[in-house]
C-alpha cells in the first residue's frame, strides 16, 4: 500500500454501476478507503458520518444533485476539511465553473481517464489548488 494512503477515506456519490465499479478498481489500487452511495438523498448525512477526506461526487444523481450536495457540505463548518471532486457528463467550462463557484476542489469531465482521475485525486488530497482555478472561478469571461 503506497506510503501515507491507508488512512485516507474517499466516499463515492455515483448512480451509474459501470462508472463507480471503474472507481472502486481505481481507489483501490491506490490504497484508499472507500463507501460508496449511489443516491443523492442520503450523500451529506453519510458525509457528517463518515468524514471522508476527499467525495468523488456526480453531479446528476438521483433526488439531490450533487451541487446541493456540495453547497450543503460548504455551509457546514463541521466539513470544512472535506475535498470534494465533482464529476459530470456535461464537462462544459459554464458546469466546471458552477461546481467550483460552489466550493468543489477540483471538476472533472466523464468519460474521464484513470490516469486523470488519478492525478486529480493525488492533486486534492495534497492539498494543492487546481492550476486553473482562479480563471475558471473569477466570471470574468476569456478572451
Amino acid at each position: 500500500m503506497p506510503e501515507g494512503r491507508e488512512h485516507k477515506r474517499i466516499l463515492v456519490v455515483e448512480d451509474e454501476d459501470n462508472i463507480a465499479i471503474a472507481l472502486d478498481y481505481l481507489i483501490s489500487r491506490e490504497g484508499y478507503e472507500h463507501t460508496r452511495i449511489n443516491t443523492g438523498a442520503g450523500a451529506v448525512d453519510m458525509i457528517r458520518q463518515m468524514r471522508p477526506d476527499l467525495v468523488l461526487l456526480d453531479v446528476m444523481l438521483p433526488e439531490v444533485s450533487g451541487y446541493e450536495i456540495c453547497q450543503n457540505v460548504r455551509q457546514d463548518p463541521e466539513l470544512g476539511a472535506v475535498k470534494i471532486l465533482m464529476m459530470t457528463a456535461r464537462g462544459s467550462a459554464m458546469e466546471r465553473r458552477k461546481g467550483l463557484a460552489m466550493g468543489a476542489d477540483g471538476f472533472i469531465s466523464k468519460p474521464f481517464e484513470l490516469k486523470e482521475l488519478r492525478a486529480e485525486v493525488r492533486r486534492i488530497l495534497a492539498g494543492e489548488p487546481a492550476p486553473d482555478l482562479e480563471s475558471a472561478s473569477n466570471g470574468k469571461p476569456t478572451e
